[in-house]
């Protein structure tokens, strides 16, 4: 489990459930917003703090994780969400739920970032992402309890203003009502009243799901029409007074060092030229238009040397990724083992050669490819603060380090969360990775804001990738074709180990999800890894170790059921015999694609096709995919892809429909084309020209069901993801009868 990644049973246990507390109206109001509610929610542990200006006690980070919630007097809720929202739907889940509670229509919140403190720190009491599949299952009971509590303080407001009993109210979305009388009160009415009154003592009653009128039903998202009317702002969009622009060229391999700038005399005449800067690893130009900046970086003619002292990652000039997928599966090493049930050596010895079925697969390096390229804005202000824009998914993590960068303390530092155009894990805390510490540099030379964006070209030049791997498999089979054992070792560097530049000591889990933690019940296996540093940075990416480790296994299940003669639909429903959770989860898929068919079999266009499955247990929710392919040309058309995903409970349908499709096509887009290469220590892409993503035109139909089990609340914004390049290319080994055991597919011969 990494700080940053999948939320295992150990986290869960310790998620802080929270308690709603009362917060003074000028803690978090201006006078241009007085007379709104305002709460806050707690763990009951330690202190409660007293946001009253002047005075608030310290907050002891980690024992309290208040978000707050504002009514304002035209009846419009405020809510400040821990969380970012990148276009996965979180801040209309986090409406939902509270406005469930209040009684309020998700319709009638504003949601916006909340600040950096340890007051949104609500994951495990001590840490704030946008990450892992959990900000919805994280926070969910904590968010109700918010709601629940403003709904009670609203009505003991309503009873004091009608000198009636609170038992005998009730409420209306906006509005607390006295049925006996017929007289009512709005919210906005009773704000004013009610932000005084202390919170409840005694946590307030929750309402039975059954009786939910908007958890569970489908909801418009909050963002679209800002989004659609080009009114949303994002880190790009940012601008301040007195601004600066600034635009870089790095390395072309990193760890190398500015020699000298050639031309500077002309780079620095050049029109609209500000000022030049040697940075580490990169020479920047400031200018007041980001064109000026843009165009006299690219004309600088840099001689780059090699680095004399230590430096992070320093690519070699020799590196190409043809030759470390070639090593990755041959490396010998230490094989540590992450899981071993039965006895895998006497299975193998028991099936014979007969029996027995060895293969080693391949996955690539890949890049985020976001939408919006990271950029960053910094304003040393004269009272000696500093603000911050900058897209992140985790505000705190990167106020630590950003004052490192800028020499102030952490209180000094206002860090700004806009919306975020894509994320799929780009925006952590990458050394090398992130603009910002250069735009504080900037700052601080020129006297001025400076806001910094990286061109798409040096954004895949410095963007951090998913790791590769090659992993070894053995697998047997009984004197029945059904799976009797399999081993998978591992060859690679995992997200959280690779990050961090060192290994803990154990297993970095991020490496061996999707391979480990399988819900098959084999009778013999055993998973392991050899540790093989990466010598590019490495990154989360959309569904981390699972991206890769589900194609893997699953596609090499289905190896093992044609090395039997057994059908994989059979295999799977053999090995889920006990588990009536994942029986039906596949059952529903099948279900949902009109029953199963591997084929080859002809279409009714004519075409050849031919379907595979594949299940996929990430971020605590089932899913199971089917696809349904044909080859034309070479090139691999998916026509449509089932998906059935169980996520134990849900907030909103249609953003779970439309997270599957957001994965399907990601996971397409993986197996079919992206691939981020090296050639002489440097990356061959610079642009989509050269990492070309998935088109409209290749966009499958995709049939989503959604399968509510009553299980623990899992994840959804990247489970639909891991079981689809499996599915995919299951049905392109049973088209051509061979198999599939490297991505990306790309144009087959």
């Amino acid at each position: 489990m990494t700080e940053w990644t999948p939320l295992d049973p150990a986290l869960a246990k310790v998620l802080p459930t929270g308690e709603p507390v009362n917060v003074s109206r000028r803690g978090f109001l201006s006078a241009a917003s007085a007379g709104a509610l305002v709460l806050g929610f707690g763990l009951p542990v330690g202190a409660a703090r007293a946001q009253a200006v002047g005075a608030a006690p310290a907050v002891v980070p980690g024992t309290r994780v208040p978000a707050f919630l504002a009514i304002n007097p035209d009846g419009t809720i405020r809510l400040q969400s821990p969380f970012a929202e990148g276009g996965q739907g979180v801040w209309t889940a986090m409406a939902q739920i509270v406005g469930e509670e209040l009684d309020a229509d998700p319709a009638t919140f504003v949601v916006e970032n909340a600040p950096t403190g340890p007051d949104y720190q609500v994951i495990n009491g001590k840490m704030r992402i946008t990450g892992g599949s959990m900000s919805v299952r994280s926070s969910y009971d904590t968010m109700r309890r918010l709601g629940a509590s403003a709904r009670a303080m609203l009505i003991q407001a309503a009873a004091q203003r009608l000198s009636v009993p609170a038992s005998a109210l009730s409420t209306q979305p906006g509005r607390v009502v006295h049925q006996a009388s017929g007289r009512s009160l709005s919210y906005a009415e009773l704000a004013p009243h009610a932000l005084d009154l202390p919170a409840p003592t005694t946590p307030p009653t929750l309402k039975d799901p059954k009786d939910f009128r908007w958890i569970g039903k489908p909801q418009a998202r909050l963002d679209v029409r800002a989004k659609s009317t080009g009114k949303a702002q994002f880190a790009i969009d940012s601008k301040v007074d007195g601004m600066l622009h600034a635009a870089v060229q790095h390395a072309p391999r990193l760890g190398l060092a500015v020699g000298k700038i050639r031309n500077e005399a002309a780079v620095k005449a050049m029109k609209g030229v500000h000022s030049v800067h040697v940075l580490d690893g990169a020479v920047a130009v400031v200018a007041p238009r980001f064109w000026h900046a843009r165009r006299a970086v690219e004309a600088a003619q840099v001689d780059w040397v090699e680095p004399t002292g230590a430096s992070y990652r320093p690519m070699p000039a020799t590196f190409s990724t043809a030759d470390h997928a070639a090593h990755l599966a041959t490396v010998q090493g230490t094989e540590e083992v992450a899981e071993s049930t039965g006895d895998v050596a006497k299975a193998f010895a028991d099936a014979g050669a007969k029996g027995t079925l060895s293969a080693t697969y391949h996955s690539q390096y890949l890049n985020h490819a976001q939408l919006e390229p990271p950029s960053a804005l910094a304003r040393f202000n004269a009272d000696g603060t500093l603000d911050m824009w900058f897209p992140n998914q985790a505000p705190d993590m990167f106020l630590a380090e950003v004052a490192k960068a800028s020499g102030l303390p952490p209180e000094k530092i206002r860090i700004h969360s806009p919306l975020l155009g894509g994320f799929f894990g780009r925006h952590f805390l990458y050394p090398k990775g992130n603009p910002y510490p250069q735009a504080i540099e900037l700052a601080k030379r020129v006297n001025a804001p400076v806001k910094l964006i990286w061109t798409r070209e040096e954004e895949f030049l410095r963007d951090p990738l998913r790791p590769m791997a090659a992993v070894r498999f053995r697998g047997a089979v009984d004197a029945n074709g059904m799976p009797l054992a399999i081993e998978a070792v591992s060859a690679t560097e995992g997200p959280r180990e690779g990050i961090a530049d060192k290994r803990s000591g154990e297993i970095d889990p991020t490496a061996l999800e999707g391979l480990a933690g399988k819900s098959y019940a084999l009778p013999n296996k055993r998973i392991a890894q050899i540790f093989v540093k990466s010598p590019t940075t490495v990154a989360y990416w959309r569904s981390v170790g699972n991206s890769m480790n589900d194609f893997f296994y699953e596609a090499f299940l289905d190896e093992l059921a044609d090395k039997g003669g057994q059908d994989p639909y059979a295999v799977r429903l053999h090995l889920l015999s006990g588990n009536a959770r994942l029986t039906t989860l596949l059952k529903a898929v099948v279900d949902l694609s009109g029953g199963w068919k591997r084929g080859p079999f002809t279409a009714p266009d004519g075409t050849t096709r031919a379907r595979g499955m594949a299940m996929a247990s990430p971020f605590g929710t089932q899913t199971a995919a089917i696809a349904e392919v044909s080859i034309a040309d070479g090139q691999v058309k998916v026509h449509d892809v089932w998906q059935a995903i169980d996520p134990g409970s849900i907030v909103n349908p249609a953003i779970i429909t439309a997270q599957v499709n957001s994965a399907v096509a990601l996971g397409l887009s993986q197996a079919l084309i992206e691939e981020a290469a090296y050639k002489n220590g440097e990356r061959v892409a610079r642009n989509f020209d050269g990492y070309p993503i998935l088109t409209p035109d290749r966009m499958p139909r995709v049939h989503v069901r959604i399968v509510e089990s009553g299980e623990k609340m899992g994840g959804i914004g990247e489970p639909g993801l891991p079981a689809v390049p499996p599915a995919v290319a299951n049905a392109v080994s049973r088209l051509r009868g061979q198999r599939v055991r490297t991505l990306p597919i790309g144009t087959l011969s």
